[in-house]
């Protein structure tokens, strides 16, 4: 069974509706959902009945729910904090004038002509 899955559902069953669990998990509702119904087929039953736009968890739902919350709030490697670059300095324009750069062994270019 995919964790993954199991995060979103651990997490759409701790939510007040199907829009803050897709919010929360930074994902469309609709994918939300394509997520939950993959997870139901593979249990092979429904997990959430939905009244007003509020999931409730259905008898198989909340037997999940005790298996997969312990499952999901193990840490996980990519949850750890990762370390932030260092801010680099202030971005410097260009202070060229405005041609290619000189390519070895071609004649330099002559200055510009005074006005």
């Amino acid at each position: 069974m995919d964790t993954t899955l199991l995060r979103r559902f651990v997490t759409t069953a701790e939510a007040t509706n199907w829009g803050a669990a897709a919010k929360t998990l930074n994902m469309t509702r609709a994918t939300l959902l394509i997520s939950i119904r993959k997870l139901e087929d593979e249990v092979g039953g429904e997990l959430f009945v939905t009244i007003d736009d509020v999931p409730t968890l259905t008898s198989a739902g909340l037997e999940l729910l005790e298996v997969a919350r312990p499952l999901v709030r193990k840490p996980v490697a990519s949850d750890a904090p990762k370390a932030q670059a260092k801010a680099g300095g202030k971005a410097k324009a260009s202070k060229g004038q405005g041609r290619a750069p000189a390519v070895k062994g071609a004649p330099k270019p002559k200055g510009r002509q005074s006005r």
